[in-house]
């Protein structure tokens, strides 16, 4: 601890650490890049890697580019602005090859280039804030659970930036606080969470709605509505306060394209799209279809989805764990989708799946070390890996959204 060494930076990490070695030791060096001479202090000492603090760049990459942020570096929201974008989306690609062929063991693997945006800035449609200690909104600092107070964010949309900005509220007992918006829709939402489900004094001279998020998981509207609605794809979708949806509403366009020319679905198929949220593949998929099933554990999405889909008959959802509904399905050689959380797949729905013997699987992970475990259970269940595409649905950051296809051998 505190020993202080001159380090070449190797390569970058899955977590957005550079890497390099020193005395045979791997040792992990945020703030890096590959390609680097950094002088750096130990952190944190372990028997086989490192953690340390950057000191001095004392050979810079040219992929190196002075950070438009000032609170980089403290907050812990980005971890990569100090890199030119190009270069970003190269990385990530290669995380993901590296990813599958050390924890999947997978060789001669068909990583995509990571399709990007043309501007990687102000695309967040959802934002958590929480209350620093002097009473004002602020984001976690890295790598600590200390609050970084801010004024601005880069990565908010304008109509983020713009609840925020008209934001007078009484911090006593606010614990978080969410901005949600619908890009396409200009829809605004503003979600709070307090000590003791008590709603906090707020002015907002703004049209939009609020919701109390309770510590059961529900919500309570404040004002307006208890929803917004964000349009995807010429389709309108309900997303109530406590549910998931994607972050970057340009990227999730790109997304729903890709997941229906990975899955080439015809109209004597069944798909099944577990860890369905809101609806958004199943119903962008319905038309092509015989049937979709949705499968989704969290109640208010699943509310969601079932409003969103009124007036299309092919397409039911099923509330509940995906390793519990599952198994009680009698579909023949179904076609799957599934986009589970960053721990990716339960041991018993990848096993309930396999079981189904679907003819393809497009699976959508957030997190390329968790993809990287499922793909390898799934190869060792008589699937192939066919090819990876990443999609950059956060950039400036380490996050690295995938779609992955395999085939039933």
């Amino acid at each position: 601890m505190g020993e202080r060494l001159i380090v070449q930076l190797e390569d970058m990490a899955h977590g957005g650490d550079a890497v390099g070695r020193h005395e045979g030791k791997v040792i992990f060096i945020p703030y890096g890049i590959a390609g680097e001479s950094v002088r750096v202090e130990i952190t944190r000492d372990r028997e086989r890697f490192a953690h340390a603090r950057l000191l001095e760049v004392l050979a810079a990459s040219q992929q190196r580019i002075q950070p438009p942020c000032r609170y980089f570096g403290t907050c812990g929201g980005c971890q990569w602005q100090h890199i030119q974008y190009g270069s970003q989306l190269e990385y990530k690609q290669g995380i993901v090859r590296t990813q599958l062929q050390r924890i999947a063991g997978l060789s001669d693997i068909v990583v995509r280039p990571t399709l990007g945006m043309a501007d990687p800035w102000h695309y967040r449609n959802y934002m958590r804030f929480s209350a620093s200690r002097d009473g004002r909104l602020g984001l976690m600092a890295a790598g600590s659970h200390q609050v970084v107070p801010i004024d601005h964010c880069l990565l908010m949309h304008p109509l983020l930036e713009e609840m925020f900005d008209s934001l007078d509220i009484e911090l006593s007992g606010l614990q978080r606080l969410w901005l949600r918006a619908g890009v396409n829709t200009g829809e605004q939402m503003i979600i709070f969470e307090t000590e003791d489900d008590q709603p906090p004094e707020v002015e907002v001279d703004l049209p939009l709605s609020c919701a109390l998020l309770l510590s059961d998981g529900t919500s309570a509207t404040l004002v307006g509505s208890p929803y917004i609605y964000e349009r995807i794809a010429n389709r309108r979708y309900r997303i109530s306060a406590p549910s998931f949806f994607q972050v970057n509403t340009q990227q999730a366009e790109t997304l729903v394209s890709l997941v229906a020319t990975y899955l080439r679905p015809g109209p004597e198929n069944t798909i099944l799209d577990l860890y369905c949220g809101v609806g958004t593949l199943s119903l962008s998929l319905a038309a092509r279809v015989n049937q979709v099933i949705g499968i989704e554990s969290n109640a208010a999405a699943i509310a969601d989805a079932e409003a969103n889909a009124i007036g299309v008959e092919n397409v039911v959802f099923a509330h509940g764990p995906v390793e519990d509904v599952v198994p009680t399905l009698d579909v023949a050689a179904p076609i799957v989708v599934m986009d589970p959380p960053r721990t990716g797949l339960h041991q018993r729905a990848l096993s309930a799946v396999v079981d189904l013997a679907p003819v393809r699987i497009v699976y959508v992970s957030c997190d390329p070390a968790t993809l990287a475990r499922d793909v390898k259970r799934l190869v060792a269940s008589g699937y192939q890996l066919r090819e990876v595409q990443p999609i950059d649905m956060f950039p400036q950051t380490y996050h690295i959204e995938c779609v992955a296809v395999l085939d039933h051998l």
